[in-house]
């Protein structure tokens, strides 16, 4: 697990070559917006990241093992582009791992909340999630 935090810890386009060292051939990686099969697929989910944002960066808080399963919790850092508009975000989340008998990983899934880290802060949206919100909450949250 140590070894995983590191690798995302440190992610970029250059290390993601190496990714397969990590995830086995045929691994499954689900987040919010993906879900691919393959380390060449996983390969080219990290490729648009870096493709789509400035600056992106994981920080590994904790991580849990128990027997072949693991999971993290991270904070996911970027600046989205946009020249006068560009922002700083952060995304908290965490990812639970399965490794396979060889050690790598077999099942890579990222929960976080893609409403309230990412919808909720955009313009036109973040009006309307914010009035969702305040009508679907109970009156004792509110």
């Amino acid at each position: 697990m140590a070894e995983l935090a590191a690798y995302y810890e440190q992610l970029s386009p250059a290390s993601l070559e190496h990714l397969g060292r990590l995830y086995d051939e045929q691994a499954r990686f689900k987040d919010p917006f993906n879900d691919v099969v393959g380390v060449a697929a996983i390969q080219a989910v990290f490729r648009h990241m870096f493709d789509t944002v400035q600056q992106p960066r994981f920080v590994v808080h904790d991580t849990i093992v128990q027997g072949d399963k693991g999971f993290l919790v991270w904070s996911f850092h970027f600046y989205s582009a946009g020249g006068r508009t560009a922002r700083a975000w952060e995304i908290k989340g965490g990812s639970h791992v399965q490794w396979g008998r060889d050690g790598r990983i077999v099942l890579h899934r990222d929960y976080w909340d893609a409403a309230e880290e990412l919808y909720a802060k955009l313009p036109v949206l973040g009006g309307l999630m914010r009035y969702l919100k305040r009508k679907l909450a109970t009156p004792i949250t509110r």
